[in-house]
C-alpha cells in the first residue's frame, strides 16, 4: 500500500481545516477529505466567538489550552489574510457577558474569583451599569452590569473557513471534495487507507480524524470511544442596524455589516438542525430586554446548527492506542480554538504527535466518570 499523502485529515470542517492548514504550512503533503455541503457543518451556524469567559472553570488544563489560543488570534487572523487575501472578520479587545440582577453579579464574582485562581492570565474585570454604559450605551433598563474579558474577540466563521481551505491549497495541499469516509483500514509501517461508500480510497502515512458528529464510528475503527452526541443551537439575525455594539457578548452581536446576531439555545434535539416559534421568540425577547431598540429591528432570517459535544463537554486529542500515526481531535470550540490548532497543533501532527495538547484531553477520562 504506498502512500498518496504524508497526512490523511477527514473532515474538512473549521478544526480539519486549521489542522489541514497548520500541517501543509509546515511542508507535509496533506489530503482534506471533505464531505461537502451535506455535513453537518458547525461553521454555518456558529456564533463566530472567540471566547474565555468561564470556559475551562474547573479544568484548568482546558482553561490555559484556550487562553493560549485567544492569545494566538491576533497572529492567526494576520498570518491568514496575508497569505489569503481574505479578511476573516477577526476584532479583539474583549467581549461581554451581561448580568440581569443583582445575584447574576454576584455569580459573576464568584466565577472571575475562580478563573483567577485557576488561571491568572486571564483578566476579567466586572462593570457595573455606569460603567457598561459606557461601552453599550443603549443597555435596557433591567441591565445590572456586566464582566468584560480582555481576550474574548469574534470572527466570521465562514470567512475563516473559506480562508483556511484556501490558504491549506496555496501551499500544495490536497482537498478531496464530497468524500464521506466510511473505513479506515492500517497496515502496520505501512499506513492508512480511507475509503468511501463508492470505493474510493485515499492513503497516507498517519491519519487524523476530524469529522465532527461523524467521528464516532471512524474512531471506533482505530480504537477509541468518542461518545459525541449533537447539542442544537438556534440564531436569529436582524437586518442591518446603524452601529450600536462595538463589543461581542454571549447572547448578542452586531456584525461589521450591520446585522444583529441572537442566540443561541442549548437543545437536545438529535441530529434535527430545525427551528421553533417559541425559541426564537424567547431570543428576541432577550434581545429586546438587554436593548431595547432592537424593538424596530427586523427578523431576516434564522436556523438551527449542531455543536459536537463530549461526555463532559471537553475537547479530546488522542493518539490510538493501538494505532500509532492515528489520531482523533474534536471540540465544540472550533472558532476560539481556530488559532491554536492551526498555527501548533497542525504543524505537530504533521510531524506524528500531538504536541502540547493537554495529556488529560485523552477519552480514558471517561472511563473515570461516575456512570
Amino acid at each position: 500500500m504506498s502512500a498518496d499523502a504524508d497526512l490523511i485529515i477527514i473532515g474538512g470542517g473549521l478544526i480539519g481545516s486549521a489542522l489541514a492548514w497548520g500541517a501543509a504550512r509546515r511542508g507535509a503533503d496533506v489530503a482534506l477529505l471533505d464531505e461537502g455541503d451535506i455535513a453537518h457543518r458547525a461553521s454555518r451556524g456558529n456564533f463566530g466567538l472567540v471566547w474565555m469567559q468561564g470556559k475551562g472553570l474547573g479544568h484548568p488544563d482546558y482553561m490555559h489550552w484556550s487562553i493560549r489560543a485567544g492569545r494566538l488570534w491576533p497572529e492567526f487572523s494576520a498570518v491568514l489574510q496575508r497569505e489569503t487575501g481574505i479578511d476573516i472578520g477577526w476584532r479583539g479587545g474583549g467581549g461581554l457577558h451581561f448580568c440581569c440582577s443583582e445575584a447574576e453579579m454576584a455569580a459573576r464574582r464568584t466565577l472571575i474569583a475562580r478563573s483567577r485562581a485557576e488561571a491568572a492570565a486571564i483578566r476579567i474585570e466586572l462593570l457595573d451599569r455606569e460603567a457598561l454604559r459606557e461601552l453599550a450605551p443603549g443597555i435596557g433598563p433591567g441591565v445590572c452590569g456586566a464582566s468584560l474579558s480582555d481576550l474574548d474577540g469574534e470572527a466570521n466563521p465562514l470567512f475563516t473557513l473559506r480562508a483556511l481551505q484556501g490558504g491549506f491549497q496555496q501551499h500544495g495541499g490536497r482537498l478531496v471534495v464530497n468524500f464521506t469516509a466510511r473505513e479506515i483500514r492500517h497496515a502496520p509501517r505501512r499506513g492508512y487507507a480511507v475509503r468511501d461508500a463508492g470505493g474510493n480510497e485515499v492513503r497516507g502515512r498517519r491519519l487524523v480524524i476530524a469529522a465532527g458528529l461523524g467521528a464516532n464510528e471512524l474512531a471506533r475503527q482505530i480504537g477509541i470511544t468518542a461518545g459525541l452526541r449533537p447539542e442544537r443551537g438556534q440564531i436569529v439575525v436582524t437586518d442591518r442596524i446603524a452601529p450600536f455594539l462595538r463589543h461581542p457578548t454571549s447572547v448578542i452581536r452586531q456584525t461589521r455589516e450591520g446585522t444583529v446576531l441572537l442566540g443561541s439555545s442549548h437543545e437536545d434535539a438529535g441530529f434535527s438542525t430545525g427551528t421553533d416559534v417559541d425559541t426564537i421568540a424567547g431570543l428576541c425577547l432577550a434581545g429586546v430586554r438587554l436593548f431595547p431598540a432592537l424593538r424596530s429591528a427586523r427578523l431576516l432570517r434564522s436556523w438551527g446548527s449542531l455543536r459536537i459535544m463530549s461526555p463532559d463537554g471537553l475537547p479530546i486529542y488522542e493518539e490510538a492506542p493501538e494505532m500509532p500515526g492515528a489520531f482523533l481531535v474534536t471540540c465544540h470550540s472550533g472558532v476560539t480554538l481556530a488559532s491554536l490548532h492551526a498555527l501548533e497543533l497542525g504543524p505537530a501532527l504533521a510531524e506524528g504527535h500531538l504536541g502540547s495538547a493537554p495529556p488529560s484531553m485523552r477519552s480514558a477520562r471517561f472511563a473515570l466518570q461516575p456512570s
